[in-house]
C-alpha cells in the first residue's frame, strides 16, 4: 500500500475508535483536541512499519534523524517487509511508545512536561506530513511544522498524551494489515516465516497459493499490488472519512452545534429518500 494511503488509513482508524460522533465507533474516546492530535500522530505511525526501507517515506521525513532510524530499524528487522511487518513489531513499537510516556521532566512553569511523548510526536506528525506530501519541497519546514505541532500539544494539552501508546498500537497494527490486503503479503508471525511446501509453488493456479507465499509472507490480495487501482478505489472514502471527522472534532472545538447539523444532514436525505421510494 502507498505510503499517503498507509497515513490516510490511519487517522481514520483513530477516527473511529476515539471520536465520539454517530459517524465513529467511540471505543476508546479522547477529547477534541485528542482526536485531531491523534489522527496526525496515529498517520504518522501507520508509517513506522516502513522504518525498516531506507529509501521510503520516512527516511526522507526528518533528514538527517529519519534516515539514522531507518538504516538501524532495516539491520534489526531484517530488512524491508521483515520484521516491523509482523504482530511482534506492532507490539515493538507500541512498547517503545509506552515507555517514552514514562520520560518526563519537572519545571516551574509548566509541571510536569512529558518529553518522551513529545520527541516520538514530533518524529510521527513528521512522517505523516511527508506522506501526506505537505514537506515534500522545503525540508526545514518538516521541522518546523513538527516541533511547532507537537510543542502546541505538550504546552497547552499535555494531557492529552495518555493515548500515546494506543495511538501508535493502532497505527502501526493499520499499516500491517494494509500491507496484508496486497499481493505481497507479510511476515505476520515473524520471525516464525513458514516457507510455502513446493508442491504448492509448482501449481501457482491454486487459490491459496496467493495466501500462502513462497517466501513465507501471508496475503489477503484483495487489493491486488500496492498503488493499484483497487486500491485507489478503496482508499477515497477512507479519506473522506477521515477529513470529516477531524473537520467535526475542530467544529466542536469552535463551539459549532455538529449535531444540529447532522440531524438536519440526514433528516434532509431521509426526505430525499422518502420522496424518491414513493415516487
Amino acid at each position: 500500500m502507498m505510503g499517503g494511503h498507509h497515513a490516510a488509513s490511519g487517522a481514520a482508524a483513530w477516527v473511529a475508535i476515539t471520536a465520539s460522533t454517530p459517524i465513529a465507533l467511540g471505543l476508546y474516546p479522547v477529547s477534541d483536541v485528542g482526536v485531531i492530535t491523534g489522527a496526525v500522530v496515529c498517520a504518522g505511525a501507520a508509517l513506522l512499519p516502513d522504518a525498516d526501507h531506507h529509501s521510503g517515506t520516512i527516511a526522507h521525513s526528518l533528514p538527517p534523524v529519519s534516515e539514522a532510524v531507518t538504516r538501524v530499524v532495516g539491520r534489526v528487522s531484517g530488512g524491508h517487509r521483515g520484521g516491523t511487518h509482523s504482530l511482534v513489531g506492532v507490539a515493538a513499537f507500541t512498547a517503545i511508545a509506552w515507555a517514552a510516556g514514562q520520560l518526563t521532566i519537572t519545571t516551574e512553569r509548566f509541571g510536569e512536561v512529558l518529553i518522551g511523548p513529545g520527541i516520538l510526536a514530533v518524529l510521527l506528525i513528521s512522517f505523516a506530513l511527508r506522506a501526506l506530501h505537505l514537506t515534500n519541497r522545503i525540508k526545514p519546514w518538516s521541522w518546523f511544522a513538527s516541533l511547532s505541532l507537537a510543542a502546541l500539544v505538550a504546552v497547552s494539552a499535555p494531557e492529552e498524551w495518555y493515548w500515546m501508546p494506543v495511538c501508535v498500537g493502532l497505527g502501526a497494527l493499520v499499516h500491517v494489515l494494509g500491507d496484508l490486503l496486497t499481493t505481497q503479503g507479510v511476515p505476520l508471525l515473524w520471525p516464525l516465516r513458514v516457507r510455502s511446501p513446493r508442491w504448492v509453488r509448482r501449481h501457482r493456479r491454486l487459490p491459496f497459493d496467493d495466501v500462502w507465499r513462497s517466501n513465507g509472507n501471508i496475503a489477503l490480495p484483495l487489493l491486488g499490488n500496492a498503488g493499484s487501482w483497487r486500491e485507489w478505489v478503496v482508499m477515497a472514502p477512507v479519506d473522506i472519512y477521515a477529513l470529516v471527522g477531524v473537520s467535526w472534532a475542530g467544529l466542536n472545538l469552535l463551539g459549532v452545534d455538529t449535531m444540529a447539523i447532522w440531524d438536519a444532514t440526514t433528516g434532509w436525505f431521509a426526505a430525499v429518500f422518502g420522496a424518491v421510494a414513493g415516487s
